[in-house]
């Protein structure tokens, strides 16, 4: 034991700068199908244990694995998606190892010739002075695999129970080059996966439910060093959060162990989320542990082009390239476009709003502003919004046109409208009165009226102080009751206060 040894919590931000973490991921995505990877049974989340199994699944003597067409699909769009070279003939092999959760012994996967090569994923981080600066994280592969079953120990931890309904749920695992270089870009990497296996539609990419599993492969060098450090693998990570915090201890833990003159051991570790610490499971395995070879019982999976070509033309538009058509097409900014394509569902609803209005950014602004603060407040998402985007679109209408303003269309017509939806937000501001008020007399009986109860600030006005035009603007605008025009208002107090 040394003494007075360095640990995580004493490495410092001026010790970190000296060294360059590197990272690669391995992200595990179940994907969407009906049955599992090579057998009818279903593939459910949520079902009561050991419901969703079937012989194959429980690899009952006798049994014979057949491909899933759809699995082989959504690993094919995904590749595409991210610019990977597609196999036209891709075969399945066997990795041995022995664990109470896999029935067969071994796990169907691929080793030699995986569906998907190269490619990457583009990421955007901030840069200096909160620039967004494009990052693109290489793919080394991605293949397709079935899932293994799950254990769930008791609260004493003396019985291990086996629940096998998520044994041979078709998997795509994406493994990256060791392209990253911190949480934060890790996290942005995880997060981007995550869009865009919803937007293929291929995977909910829900990481609480396990949809989505990171393994996290971490080692540090001295900065400019050429060789890269050992690397520790933190296993199932199934939050983005922990999984940078997991990052942030590791990196610290690893320079702690060489700045104390201390090897770093190559092995498989855990996160605990308690104390925010990663600890040793087991060294790591090689492949050559695997024992890797063919799948005797399932023959190569051959894509033809006619079928890679239906693939390719059913493919929707993805998130960079909707980020693309809306600074392009219609007029707003960057950071908005990267908000409003989130989701799939919210660049189809913007989309639906601005077929409505010309006035798009407008309409990013209502959706990044009281839209957006109606949803988290109500834990939902923009398929549950209650309003259609055409109405939306109409209340745009509304206030760009002068007829109701900015503030009675935020602040008064709008939370009608959401008990309300149905109602067009026209005949809501003209049921209550609410339109805003042309009327150059009845405006400018307004302003006398505030004029002549604050002499003193007229006084103040006329000496120089013109910020206090916004006070009478705001004396007016209550005593219409939010109707009147404020540039019309503007204009009458401009007069009068000469």
């Amino acid at each position: 034991m040394i003494q007075n040894a360095l640990r995580p919590s004493d490495i410092s931000d001026e010790i970190l700068a000296g060294y360059e973490t590197v990272i690669g991921l391995e992200v595990h995505c179940q994907l969407q199908t009906e049955s599992k990877l090579f057998a009818r049974d279903y593939n459910l989340f949520g079902a009561e244990p050991n419901t969703n199994i079937g012989p194959l699944t429980l690899a009952l003597p006798g049994t014979l694995p057949k491909v899933n067409k759809k699995a082989i699909e959504y690993a094919v769009r995904l590749g595409l998606a991210c610019g990977c070279s597609i196999s036209k003939k891709t075969i399945f092999d066997r990795k041995n190892y022995f664990y109470p959760d896999l029935p067969k012994g071994y796990q169907i996967s691929q080793d030699k010739k995986p569906i998907c090569e190269n490619g990457g994923v583009t990421i955007s981080i901030k840069g200096a002075h909160n620039q967004l600066v494009e990052k693109t994280i290489r793919f080394h592969h991605i293949h397709l695999e079935e899932d293994a079953g799950k254990s769930v120990h008791d609260g004493s931890y003396t019985e291990t129970l086996l629940d096998y309904n998520r044994a041979g749920t078709p998997l795509v695992e994406m493994v990256s080059e060791p392209d990253l270089r911190s949480a934060e870009e890790t996290g942005a990497f995880v997060t981007e996966i995550r869009r865009l296996v919803r937007y293929l539609q291929i995977s909910d990419g829900n990481m609480e439910e396990g949809s989505l599993r990171c393994d996290v492969n971490v080692s540090v060098r001295k900065n400019g060093a050429p060789a890269y450090g050992t690397k520790v693998e933190i296993k199932n990570m199934n939050s983005i959060r922990n999984m940078m915090r997991a990052i942030s201890f590791e990196e610290r833990r690893q320079i702690a162990l060489l700045e104390n003159g201390e090897q770093v051991l190559q092995e498989t570790r855990m996160f605990d989320v308690e104390s925010g610490q990663t600890y040793g499971m087991r060294v790591k395995e090689t492949m050559n542990d695997y024992r890797y070879f063919p799948d005797p019982d399932l023959g190569p999976v051959v894509i033809s082009e006619e079928w890679l070509s239906e693939i390719q033309q059913s493919m929707p538009a993805l998130p960079h390239e909707l980020r693309e058509k809306f600074v392009s097409q219609y007029g707003i900014p960057a950071y908005d476009a990267v908000v409003l394509t989130d989701t799939r569902e919210l660049a189809i609803y913007f989309e639906a709003v601005c077929a409505n209005t010309n006035a798009y950014k407008s309409a990013s602004n209502w959706l990044m502003g009281p839209v957006k603060s109606f949803l988290n407040e109500h834990e939902g998402n923009i398929e549950r919004f209650p309003i259609g985007a055409a109405n939306l679109a109409a209340l745009i209408e509304l206030g760009e046109s002068g007829v109701v303003s900015h503030s009675v269309a935020t602040q008064k017509i709008f939370p009608v409208m959401l008990t309300e939806p149905a109602r067009s937000p026209k005949d809501i501001a003209e049921a209550n009165n609410w339109l805003q008020n042309s009327n150059t007399n009845e405006l400018e009986s307004l302003v006398d009226e505030v004029i002549s109860v604050m002499p003193d600030k007229v006084f103040a006005y006329k000496k120089g102080k013109k910020g206090l035009i916004g006070l009478f603007v705001g004396e007016v605008m209550k005593k219409s009751n939010n109707t009147a025009d404020p540039k019309l208002v503007n204009q009458l107090l401009a007069k009068k206060l000469i």
